[in-house]
């Protein structure tokens, strides 16, 4: 199987592709031309490098770039640093997760594309019932206002759950939720929960962003794992 990871250079994505190609997978990444590349991905066989920018990348391209693949990751996010957070692409994410469905669409596979995007405990899952404080909801609604990645983040999570819904032919999608991130060496226990268990403003856990790769990588290749959580939102915390 081979799939391609978007903002594989970051803390987490790293992470995750480490993960798949020690699962034998192979992986297609997609790679700033400024990005940094990691010199343990130069040689090795199963990696294929794009170096391309996501936002001004077309349709036709994204289906090139699909060509042989099965499944979509995203671990993509804004840098931290004020243009990062606040200069344009605002919909950095959302309109990489639009672009990947508007090239299946064009591509129209016989199977259903697997899509899984790392997202965040500070957005709820609208298909649920998960209801937050009124003081969680004033300041998230602020947060919204004033920090544009985490209306991208909601936004993102809404092309999954609201255009491309749960029962789609072409694309299933799974969307990961950690909690507050931390670098860890080596994978932990960890949980996972349809909802949230706890204030993500208030009174947050920890994921660490190897564990979230882990997870990540075993719904892409483990069918019974897809099954359980496809079109859903799970949360990951690490287990304490």
């Amino acid at each position: 199987m081979t799939t391609l990871v978007i903002g594989a250079t970051g803390a987490t994505g790293k992470q995750l592709v480490e993960q798949l190609l020690t699962l034998g997978q192979k992986v297609k990444v997609i790679i700033r031309p400024t990005g940094i590349i990691p010199d343990a991905w130069k040689n090795m066989e199963n990696i294929s490098i794009i170096e391309a920018g996501i936002s001004e990348m077309t349709v036709d391209e994204m289906i090139e770039y699909l060509f042989d693949c099965q499944s979509v990751a995203s671990c993509l996010g804004h840098n931290i640093s004020l243009k990062g957070i606040f200069g344009k692409p605002r919909y950095l994410v959302r309109d990489a997760i639009s672009l990947v469905y508007d090239a299946i669409q064009k591509k129209s596979p016989e199977k259903p594309f697997k899509m899984v995007l790392m997202n965040t405990t500070a957005n709820r899952n609208r298909n649920l019932n998960e209801p937050i404080s009124v003081g969680e909801k004033l300041v998230i609604g602020l947060i919204r206002l004033l920090v544009p990645p985490q209306l991208d983040n909601e936004r993102a999570a809404d092309v999954l759950r609201v255009d491309i819904g749960q029962n789609n032919k072409l694309m299933e999608w799974v969307a990961i939720r950690p909690d507050g991130l931390i670098n860890e060496d080596l994978i932990s226990e960890y949980d996972v929960y349809t909802s949230p268990i706890r204030s993500a403003l208030f009174n947050p856990g920890k994921t660490s962003r190897i564990n979230v790769g882990h997870f990540m990588a075993q719904l892409i290749v483990d069918t019974r794992l897809w099954n359980k959580w496809k079109g859903q939102m799970p949360v990951v915390y690490n287990k304490t």
